[in-house]
């Protein structure tokens, strides 16, 4: 039954991945919590373990996703390729911060993260317009890219996502269309979910009192069962992503964060 649960995660954030250029990992790391929780596990390894096994289950709803959108030449590489420099050392040093922090520590300011990006979405969809990138490459916008990288890698790493809550609306903001910042943010996930599993592995290496089946803070049935349809969903999410407005996916994406946001102000794994 547990595994059934975890395969139909796995359809659900798969598709939130190709549909909003995310990861996944907004919806996996909160189930997951509650999931653990029932288990009998802490609020404190319950986090921890819901953030890492999240991270592994992205690098594979991201090889999908990137696969989909760049048939539809929605992925900018040459943003990507600037971005990945940053992102490899920024998710790695974040994976480190997170286990440093507890359990309520890192729900709340999970939250806090959600708002405010579901506050940025929703300013951008009704105040913004869509640009041409052509100018936007310059030498100057290249060092920006390899700084925003870093941050988004150090960030993503902590809340165990793909970094899309974060690359999508910075995308935007330098003229990238909403499915051009779905896509290049898809590819983006990849580096994130690596560089953020191998920290999280290490980081909690030997812990005593991870349950049965845990690679340190990664958790093999959940990473299984989640990835197994998380892979084949992602395409579905994409389809739909390339029939719908800029505009409407930024307010459905806004939305969602919302939902998630709350689920972790009220402490979904205490």
């Amino acid at each position: 039954m547990e595994f059934l649960l975890y395969l139909l995660v796995g359809a659900l954030s798969g598709m939130l991945a190709g549909l909003f250029g995310i990861g996944g990992g907004l919806i996996i790391t909160p189930i997951l919590i509650f999931f653990l929780s029932a288990q009998g596990i802490g609020i404190d390894l319950n986090t921890h373990l819901a953030l890492g096994t999240s991270l592994s289950v992205i690098i594979f709803t991201s090889i999908s996703a990137v696969i989909s959108q760049n048939k539809r030449g929605a992925v900018n590489w040459a943003f990507f390729s600037w971005m990945a420099l940053g992102i490899c050392l920024g998710a790695l040093v974040g994976a480190y911060t997170a286990a440093l922090l507890s359990g309520p520590i890192l729900q709340k300011i999970i939250a806090v993260f959600v708002f405010s990006m579901a506050a940025r979405l929703l300013y951008s969809a009704y105040k913004t317009k869509e640009v041409s990138i052509t100018k936007k490459n310059t030498a100057t916008s290249q060092s920006l890219l390899v700084i925003a990288g870093a941050i988004i890698g150090w960030a993503s790493a902590i809340f165990g996502m793909g970094g899309g809550a974060l690359t999508v609306p910075f995308l935007t903001s330098r003229g990238l269309t909403m499915q051009q910042a779905a896509g290049t943010s898809s590819a983006c996930g990849l580096p994130i979910a690596i560089a953020g599993s191998i920290g999280y592995l290490f980081a909690g290496w030997g812990l005593p009192e991870l349950p049965k089946w845990s690679l340190g803070y990664i958790y093999l049935p959940g990473l299984i069962g989640i990835a197994l349809t998380s892979t084949l969903f992602a395409r579905v999410g994409v389809n739909i992503a390339h029939r719908l407005s800029s505009r409407l996916l930024q307010i459905m994406f806004a939305i969602f964060l919302i939902c998630v946001g709350t689920s972790f102000l009220v402490g979904i794994g205490q």
